[in-house]
């Protein structure tokens, strides 16, 4: 194990986040593991300390936000696999009345021309989740087709809901059918506890403080993405939950071609540059490929990574899977050095790959 490792997310807890879990795996095996802070460290906005503040663990279970559109495509790809559904048909055969021109590799690669993001909650405050799903839905195009990049949280809730509408099976059920069933993520998936402000025993690491939800304070258990929020707790672009070893395990199976989840020319697809104009980095379907905001010095490794403050690093020429699990958002977002702690984690994982 990594005595630096250890320093490392000492350093930044709690002021880069409350939390953190880090795993390091080389060939598969976990070379480095270390967990630091506490999973509730604060009441409200103010950063007042909590009564009860459990301490953060290997086993603690984090919001994983835009981590999950890693779930959706692996469930989009087996669908495909399976002919159930196809990349370059338009979505309209299953949400008919849609843009002709809009696929679903466009709505992987984010170059479908959709804006970034939808707050629906606010447009539609007293409407129930299926009458905001399908004003989702009818988001306009707004900007070119094909491309250039624009990251947009509209287009994988429109993934997520062809692979609803083509499968027959809710997204929740899919991705627990298709990923984490057959790769045995036991402890991930969506809504992981139940609405209950009493509990104060759960793993889950808390969010960011939001008033305006039905139990007002830090969340914990439920969403924090507040567009996954307002479609029930399952989207396509967020809304799941796992810990860290779940999330290395599925970094694992696309590392070694799909496991038990996907076939290997599958994944080699998904894994390819599409070739997307304007994007900060390559693109694979639903993954990034060498972003410097989560790879640090791992130049050719892809991944992903959540706003809440999480990442997974992907680097097959070193045969190095890095997984960094944290709540920056608690109890407010916008608290700065999470870009600095991946890029360390990822050194101190080029360090031991070496």
């Amino acid at each position: 194990m990594s005595d630096r490792l250890d320093a490392i997310l000492a350093e930044a807890v709690p002021e880069v986040c409350p939390a953190a879990v880090a795993l390091i795996a080389v060939d598969g095996a976990v070379v480095a593991a270390s967990a630091a802070g506490e999973l509730v460290r604060y009441h409200d906005a103010g950063f007042t300390l909590a009564k009860h503040r459990p301490p953060a663990s290997r086993e603690a279970v984090f919001d994983l936000a835009s981590i999950s559109k890693l779930f959706t495509t692996a469930a989009i790809l087996s669908l495909a696999e399976e002919g159930t559904l196809a990349l370059d048909e338009p979505v309209a055969a299953w949400l008919p009345g849609r843009d002709p021109r809009i696929t679903l590799r466009r709505l992987l690669t984010h170059t479908a021309g959709f804006q970034p993001t939808r707050r629906i909650d606010l447009e539609l405050p007293d409407a129930d989740p299926a009458a905001r799903m399908a004003a989702m839905l009818d988001t306009p195009v707004t900007g070119p087709v094909g491309g250039p990049y624009v990251y947009s949280d509209v287009g994988l809730v429109m993934a997520g809901r062809v692979a609803e509408t083509a499968s027959g099976t809710p997204l929740d059920e899919l991705v627990r059918a298709r990923v984490t069933g057959p790769l045995g993520l036991a402890g991930t998936g969506y809504r992981p506890v139940p609405r209950d402000p009493a509990d104060g025993l759960s793993r889950v690491a808390a969010t960011e403080w939001k008033p305006e939800r039905p139990w007002p304070g830090c969340v914990r258990g439920e969403v924090h993405d507040e567009t996954a929020y307002a479609l029930g707790g399952v989207a396509g672009h967020a809304g799941v939950f796992g810990p860290a070893d779940d999330v290395l395990a599925l970094g694992e199976a696309l590392r070694l071609g799909g496991g038990a989840a996907l076939r290997p020319d599958t994944v080699a697809e998904m894994l390819r540059d599409q070739g997307v104009a304007d994007a900060p980095f390559g693109h694979g379907l639903g993954v990034r490929l060498g972003d410097p905001g989560i790879v640090g010095p791992l130049h050719d490794a892809f991944g992903h990574s959540g706003f809440t403050g999480t990442s997974l690093v992907v680097s097959p020429s070193r045969r190095l899977t890095v997984v960094l699990l944290t709540n920056a958002v608690h109890p407010v977002r916008g608290r700065p050095g999470i870009r600095e702690l991946r890029t360390a984690v990822a050194a101190e994982a080029l360090r031991l790959a070496s």
